[in-house]
């Protein structure tokens, strides 16, 4: 059954350099997430090329060598699509399609597409549409001479820039268009929030897959879409949760992922709203991922990036039922321990020390495992904003008043 659904998988190839910035491990980690988010598009992955350079060449991001051996292996396996883990510039991607005569992506642009994909109201559809056209603008001309002037002769005669500059014109008309369209409905959006009043507000934040919708479900009894793929939820939903008798407002966002593209980061600055406002962040983590920590700083970055670093938080590492490795036992002399090696345990000290334990949870969503130490968690938590945001509520904190009258 599977196979059958390959079969009308887009055949595509990964490209990726080695550099000193980024070493052979790194590329290989990037390239599995980039394999991941092809399978999420839509694509089967038939090969991975890679190649070691000071940097990346300026006209073709590859070598002329290197570039040959792609073309030659696009020719003999039938392949549709190149996707490149890097962004390209527009003069790169331009040449690269004149070489390899194919559909050639990068991370950005699969990205989009994938969001493309999944966004499912109007305020998303606009918002990804509104990115995709911003990454298109300087790339205009390279895929006009792709799609429309490869087959033309000397100087490729033909509409030329008459028609590019007019494509550039529609495409800014566009993008002022839905730019309006975006302040008219973050205006409403800004009326929602304002008339949810003064209740405590908490943000489910992490990276792509790690588990958000899952435990948003768990929590608030919803059914928020789930899917083993990256960005299955593009929408911020928003739901009441109460947990003895407490009432407080739960945001599941869009997942965070590396090298996110800066033009989506612009485009949902409204979706990012929800968590700019959060009184509190639940960050959720996959702990089972073996770059887990590295998933942890892009989100604490992309946090910085909006200016909601700093609020008080809480870490989630999800997903312990599904923690396998890191369970190496090191016997002999040679071989050093690292954290390769952690066993479960090992990451709970590790990070209830580094953070204390009031701020670290261990837990799976989908089996329920230290639930009620979660729910309890995040109880005293709201709580204790609660209690600085209504200091006289008798049930909160009930000697308050009785205190005062006192005195």
């Amino acid at each position: 059954m599977l196979d059958k659904e390959l079969i009308s998988f887009e055949r595509s190839i990964l490209v990726g350099i080695i550099t000193q910035k980024q070493s052979e491990e790194k590329l290989f980690e990037y390239l599995d997430e980039l394999e991941f988010l092809t399978f999420t598009a839509g694509g089967q992955v038939i090969k991975r090329f890679f190649q070691r350079m000071e940097k990346p060449n300026p006209k073709t991001f590859l070598g002329t060598g290197k570039m040959d051996e792609i073309s030659l292996f696009i020719q003999n396996n039938t392949i549709s699509t190149v996707i490149f883990d890097d962004e390209l510039t527009p003069s790169q991607q331009k040449n690269i399609t004149k070489i390899l005569n194919c559909k050639v992506l990068d991370r950005t642009n699969l990205i989009l597409d994938i969001f493309a994909q999944r966004a499912e109201t109007s305020y998303a559809r606009t918002q990804v549409e509104l990115a995709q056209c911003q990454y298109l603008l300087p790339r205009l001309s390279g895929m006009w001479t792709h799609l429309e002037r490869q087959k033309g002769g000397i100087g490729m005669r033909g509409p030329g820039e008459t028609e590019i500059e007019t494509d550039r014109r529609i495409v800014r008309d566009r993008i002022a268009l839905l730019k309006d369209k975006i302040k008219i409905i973050d205006k409403q959006m800004s009326v929602q929030r304002s008339n949810r009043g003064a209740m405590v507000r908490v943000a489910l934040v992490g990276y792509t897959n790690v588990g958000k919708s899952t435990l948003m479900n768990v929590i608030s009894k919803s059914e928020v879409f789930v899917e083993n793929k990256l960005f299955a939820t593009l929408d911020t939903t928003v739901r009441k949760v109460v947990i003895k008798n407490l009432p407080f407002l739960l945001s599941d966002t869009v997942g965070f992922i590396r090298k996110l593209p800066t033009q989506l980061v612009d485009s949902f600055k409204s979706t990012l709203d929800e968590v700019r406002e959060a009184d509190l962040l639940l960050h959720i983590v996959d702990i089972s991922h073996p770059d887990f920590e590295e998933h942890i700083a892009s989100v604490n970055q992309t946090l910085m990036d909006i200016k909601s670093n700093g609020k008080p938080t809480i870490m989630v590492f999800n997903k312990i039922d599904n923690y396998k490795h890191l369970t190496i036992e090191v016997d002999d002399l040679i071989t050093e321990k690292t954290k390769k090696h952690y066993t479960l345990d090992e990451w709970k000290s590790t990070w209830m020390n580094d953070l204390g334990q009031q701020n670290a949870l261990f837990i799976s969503a989908t089996q329920k495992e230290n639930f009620e130490e979660f729910r309890e968690r995040v109880y005293e938590a709201v709580r204790q904003i609660h209690i600085t945001r209504f200091p006289y509520n008798k049930f909160l904190y009930p000697d308050y008043k009785d205190a005062v009258d006192k005195e």
